[in-house]
């Protein structure tokens, strides 16, 4: 993997504030997207969080991203993988590497492949388990962070109106963190088209006290899969790729090292 996509992938995992795999929905009677336990209801404004909803919506909504269950994309080239929403079954394929993983991301039971050679020291197994469970908590938050507006320790605010690179007038969310992840100190902005409520655009700061954001990167070229709107092979060539969605798949995919063979 070159420099830039390293780069970028890492930048990505200092976003992601917290692990997706541990959030669980609280249920909220009458709420099509019910903030996840542990979000800064009380210190969030209630436009930013009205137009997370109306992300939400436009994207599908809440029901049917949770109903989808199979996702498998490439990541800026480097890497295939191939995630099973409804049991946290991850493979990752690093074709550079000669690595597979084959990992649960709740459990993180799993098994992995080198140079033809299992893992199988204990220690080594774990190690390399966790930094499969790294890499999709990068790659997955690359692919569908709109759904993750009102993540755990997320505080959301609405900035702004502006306009986005390519010219879209669009309202600008701030998310800052508390006591959750890497890198609390960081913060985002994500531009929210104003004619479609679908995330166009999104800046990363290094820190939250910066007056200009650290990198910049469009969100475009939605598909629908399954009913729900994904970003994927956008215009600058970086993040998600060949973004497939599957009902059903064989139990294979998660527990061969085989290459599936995925239509």
């Amino acid at each position: 993997m070159n420099r830039q996509i390293l780069y970028f992938a890492l930048v990505a995992f200092l976003f992601f504030a917290c692990d997706p795999s541990q959030q669980k929905e609280e249920p909220q009677s009458g709420e099509e997207n019910p903030a996840a336990e542990g979000f800064d209801q009380h210190g969030s404004d209630e436009k930013a969080i009205a137009i997370a909803n109306t992300v939400m919506k436009a994207m599908g909504g809440r029901k049917a991203y949770d109903n989808m269950r199979f996702i498998a994309w490439n990541f800026f080239g480097a890497r295939d993988l191939v995630w099973d929403k409804h049991t946290g079954r991850v493979r990752i394929d690093v074709p550079v590497r000669k690595t597979t993983y084959l990992v649960n991301i709740h459990t993180l039971e799993g098994r992995v492949i080198k140079d033809s050679a299992e893992i199988t020291h204990p220690d080594s197994l774990k190690a390399y388990l966790d930094q499969a469970k790294s890499i999709w908590i990068n790659d997955s938050y690359w692919l569908v962070m709109p759904f993750k507006l009102k993540d755990t320790g997320v505080t959301l605010k609405y900035a702004r109106e502006d306009t986005t690179k390519a010219g879209t007038p669009a309202d600008v969310l701030t998310l800052t963190f508390e006591n959750v992840g890497d890198t609390p100190n960081n913060k985002y902005e994500v531009y929210v088209d104003k004619s479609d409520n679908l995330v166009k655009q999104w800046a990363y700061y290094q820190e939250a006290g910066q007056q200009a954001p650290s990198a910049i990167w469009p969100w475009d070229n939605y598909k629908e899969y399954e009913g729900v709107l994904l970003s994927a092979d956008r215009s600058d060539g970086k993040g998600p790729r060949n973004v497939r969605v599957y009902r059903e798949l064989p139990d294979e995919v998660f527990s061969s090292f085989d290459t599936p063979q995925l239509h």
